[in-house]
């Protein structure tokens, strides 16, 4: 996610001077396994953000994003086994580019989503005409657009796969053309405040689920990662020391990411009471998942540590975490 929030803020500084010219995969062949949401930026006088596939096509895209500030067009592009090797993709492999601008207002809300680390989904017609931005947990707010038809189109294909859970790049079949989409699906980075067995099952359910995990037994340390803090990301306390309420403090002040700490329901109400003398509003406090995790009736650290990152998936999904027999609504949905 750093390098989605960098090109974030590069897109929303870039959006007050005018149109932002984007480079994304129209279509590949080789290359071997590659990530989905290929994207790079640019500006009219020469300015970069982001890559595709390592920098392996930057000879074709870089120029391909500065005229892309003006207006729409396709490049071919080539990249011959040395380079592919050299740059880490797997083979030698070919793409055709589509470039196109970005209005300032799509800019903004495309950038300010990912510096954020929201759900956000790019949509554009092949020709690069036109292009539409869906951000939130369900992707409801919106800039720019394709035409009323192709917009409810646009809409449903992103939110359908935004429930698989994965940032994804899909040509979209709608009625006699098709669109090129980009949804980008942040990956949740842990925060493992304090060390133990829970602290080391976090890491083995984090790794299942395929999130990063990064520990810190620093007051300020931890403190400094939370101020970096995007929707995404999540903090799990498990130190009881009094002086990690700073770090609770900046977590609940920012008002983004999941945040979590353990401890019984003694400790809780002590370290309440701290952090309501320390200023924190009953607003602030709501935010505060304490004691963290689903009741599950866990009893081991591998158990504890189901029921945390339960807790986060309910709280990321706006669920309760209630069993699914009780729950109105599509399953999965």
């Amino acid at each position: 996610m750093t390098d989605l929030r960098e090109l974030g803020a590069a897109l929303s500084t870039w959006a007050g001077e005018g149109p932002v010219g984007v480079v994304r995969v129209l279509e590949r062949h080789g290359f071997g396994t590659v990530e989905s949401g290929q994207l790079l930026a640019g500006t009219a006088a020469g300015a970069v953000a982001g890559a595709l596939y390592r920098g392996a096509l930057d000879a074709a895209a870089v120029p391909l994003a500065a005229a892309a500030a003006a207006a729409p067009a396709t490049r071919a592009a080539h990249v011959a086994e040395p380079d592919a090797l050299a740059a880490g993709l797997a083979c030698a492999g070919g793409a055709t580019l589509l470039g196109h601008p970005l209005p300032p207002a799509v800019a903004t809300a495309l950038g300010e989503a990912l510096q954020r680390g929201v759900p956000a989904a790019l949509v554009a017609t092949l020709d690069g005409t036109s292009a539409l931005v869906l951000t939130g947990p369900e992707l409801a707010e919106s800039a720019g657009g394709l035409g009323p038809e192709l917009d409810g189109v646009a809409v449903e294909a992103a939110r359908s796969l935004l429930r698989r859970g994965a940032t994804v790049t899909e040509r979209v079949p709608a009625g006699d053309t098709e669109l090129l989409l980009d949804l980008w699906v942040p990956v949740p980075t842990v925060l493992v405040v304090g060390s133990g067995a829970i602290g080391a099952a976090l890491d083995g359910q984090a790794a299942l689920l395929g999130w990063q995990v990064r520990h810190e037994p620093d007051v300020d340390a931890a403190t400094a990662a939370v101020e970096a803090f995007g929707d995404a990301d999540v903090l799990v306390l498990l130190d009881h020391a009094p002086a990690f309420d700073a770090t609770l403090v900046e977590g609940l002040r920012r008002g983004r990411g999941f945040i979590g700490a353990l401890g019984s329901r003694r400790t809780q109400a002590a370290r309440w009471e701290r952090l309501r003398a320390a200023g924190v509003t009953e607003d602030e406090l709501a935010r505060l998942h304490g004691p963290v995790g689903l009741d599950l009736g866990a009893r081991t650290p591998a158990e504890t540590a189901v029921s945390i990152v339960a807790q986060v998936i309910a709280a990321r999904a706006g669920r309760s975490g209630q069993a699914l027999v009780a729950a109105e609504g599509q399953i999965g949905a």
